[in-house]
């Protein structure tokens, strides 16, 4: 894997992770940690498709590592939602 093979890896696990976080409302940082809850989604939501049996609907190859779109956006979906619920002020009134 190169250089440029690694960069494109990070700019489309980012792209995945913000949409990913867009679908759930609600946002846990910048641009890196976009890119690391799009990697962490990938493994989610390929976790996920395995346990139900679903097949691997959108994926592209990059050098020779293939990332799934479709399930990275799902699994940044779940993951930001747990982490937005288990985060989430709460707010106590007197």
């Amino acid at each position: 894997m190169t250089l440029i093979d690694l960069l494109l890896l990070l700019l489309v696990a980012a792209i995945c992770g913000s949409i990913g976080q867009a679908l759930a409302g609600y946002s846990l940082g910048g641009c890196l940690v976009s890119a690391v809850v799009g990697f962490i989604g990938a493994f989610i939501g390929l976790w996920l498709a395995r346990q139900f049996g679903l097949p691997e609907v959108f994926a592209i190859t990059i050098g020779n590592q293939t990332f799934p779109i479709i399930w990275s956006i799902v699994g940044s979906m779940v993951l930001s939602l747990i982490l937005g619920l288990l985060t989430r002020r709460r707010v106590i009134y007197r």
